[in-house]
C-alpha cells in the first residue's frame, strides 16, 4: 500500500474531511468570489490565477486587489497582505502543541495549508490539554483531509471565478 492510498484510507482523514464538507458551500462562495474579484480588479487571467494557487488566503488577496489596480508600490501591497495575515502568527501558537514536534519541512508545509476553519475543527476534535498517542497519531491525517477538503472548495470556484 502507497503512503498516498495509507493515508487516504487513513479513518482520521475521511473523518477530517467530512467534517469540513459542512464549511464547503462557503468557502466555496467566497472562493468564487475572489476569483471574478482579481480578475475584474485588472488581474490577468495567469496571474490571478497564479495568485490563488500561491497566496492561499483570500483576505488577503482581497486586500492586495484594490492596492495593486491603483498601482500601489509592491512594499504597500506586501504590507498589506502582511498585516491582514497577521492572525496565523497566532494560530501558529495553538499549532504548535499538536505539530511542533515534526520536523521543520513538514511544518512549513501544514503551515501553507493552515486556514482559519482548519484550527477551529481541528481543536473541537483534538481539544488542547488532551494527550495520548492514540490521538495524536490521527491528527496529521485529520488535519490533511481538512485541508484536502478546503484547498478544493477554495480553488475550483476560485478558478471558475477566474475563468468567468
Amino acid at each position: 500500500m502507497t503512503p498516498a492510498t495509507r493515508l487516504l484510507s487513513h479513518p482520521d482523514f475521511r473523518r477530517g474531511a467530512r467534517e469540513m464538507l459542512v464549511m464547503a458551500p462557503g468557502i466555496g462562495a467566497w472562493g468564487l468570489v475572489t476569483g471574478v474579484a482579481m480578475v475584474k480588479g485588472g488581474l490577468s487571467v495567469p496571474l490571478a490565477v497564479f495568485m490563488s494557487l500561491a497566496v492561499y488566503a483570500g483576505s488577503a488577496q482581497l486586500a492586495a486587489l484594490p492596492l495593486l489596480a491603483a498601482g500601489a508600490p509592491m512594499w504597500v501591497i506586501w504590507a498589506a497582505a502582511f498585516c491582514v495575515n497577521l492572525r496565523f502568527v497566532i494560530y501558529s501558537a495553538q499549532w504548535r502543541v499538536y505539530f511542533g514536534h515534526l520536523p521543520k519541512r513538514q511544518r512549513m508545509a501544514l503551515g501553507f495549508l493552515a486556514a482559519d476553519l482548519n484550527l477551529i475543527a481541528f481543536q473541537r476534535a483534538y481539544p488542547p490539554g488532551e494527550r495520548g498517542p492514540c490521538r495524536e497519531s490521527g491528527q496529521v491525517p485529520y488535519y490533511l483531509g481538512g485541508v484536502a477538503v478546503l484547498w478544493s472548495v477554495w480553488q475550483l470556484p476560485s478558478m471558475l471565478g477566474i475563468a468567468l
